[in-house]
């Protein structure tokens, strides 16, 4: 299994939240035992939207499972599928064939130069990292797998919706499962504690989700540094026009100048 790490990060590897819960099977029950359906019908909306030349070259980044990959995958493009999560690339592997391919794969190291047609990062998978470095590298890193022309698809909490429809208190049932999930903010991040009670965990367990709160105009920013030209912006998957206050989500294309 093909593994990236590097010490330009080590200082910055311990105690790092997303590590431990997103190789959790808890994580897994509670995000992405969902209808795959309706992923699905995203996936095919989009590429419906994009109209992607037969046999383009597309990246997962932060792929998962791999249920969008997969997706893709079927359509008949060359899909690779990278994450963070060895677990994660364990189970997406039994699905490989001759057009997908997983890794294990740091978003903010190198990968692939001027390789892809099309980059694309679901489901609010950026915004983890403790620095804006390391947020500038993973995007560095999406610029430079792209070909020339080649574009990439973000898709974001919308910040400004988030704020204003922010649930402080929630509990979810699975199976025999239990989430207590508990939201709040500051200036820079959103967070969420999810405290985890299951018949087979003496005691409960807790994980603290930080994601960073990016704006359109971050996003442009950080775009426009690596070369990347921002096209559209959507605010739902059903790509109604992005607003500020009235969209839940910020789906933003980019194409590589």
């Amino acid at each position: 299994m093909h593994v990236s790490t590097s010490p330009i990060f080590a200082g910055m590897e311990e105690a790092l939240w997303y590590k431990d819960w997103f190789n959790s099977p808890y994580y897994h029950k509670l995000y992405f035992e969902r209808d795959e359906q309706e992923a699905a019908s995203f996936i095919r909306q989009l590429v419906n939207r994009l109209q992607p030349p037969a046999g383009s070259y597309m990246l997962d980044l932060a792929c998962g499972k791999g249920r969008h990959s997969k997706t893709l995958a079927s359509l008949g493009y060359q899909v690779t599928g990278i994450d963070i999560s060895p677990d994660s690339i364990t189970y997406a592997k039994q699905f490989e064939k001759e057009n997908l391919e997983f890794f294990v794969h740091d978003m903010r190291l190198p990968f692939r130069a001027n390789y892809f047609d099309y980059v694309f990062n679901f489901f609010t998978s950026f915004g983890y990292f403790k620095t804006r470095r390391e947020h500038d590298a993973a995007v560095r890193m999406i610029a430079e797998s792209l070909k020339p022309g080649g574009k990439v698809v973000i898709d974001f909490l919308n910040v400004h919706y988030a704020e204003e429809h922010l649930l402080h208190q929630e509990t979810r049932t699975i199976g025999d499962t239990v989430y207590s999930i508990r939201r709040w903010d500051d200036e820079q991040h959103f967070y969420k504690k999810i405290t985890v009670t299951d018949p087979s965990l003496h005691p409960s367990i807790s994980y603290t989700e930080k994601v960073a709160k990016f704006s359109f105009g971050d996003f442009t920013d950080m775009f426009s540094f690596q070369g990347l030209q921002v096209q559209d912006a959507y605010g739902d998957y059903q790509f109604n026009p992005y607003d500020t206050r009235k969209t839940p989500r910020l789906i933003i294309i980019a194409a590589k100048k």
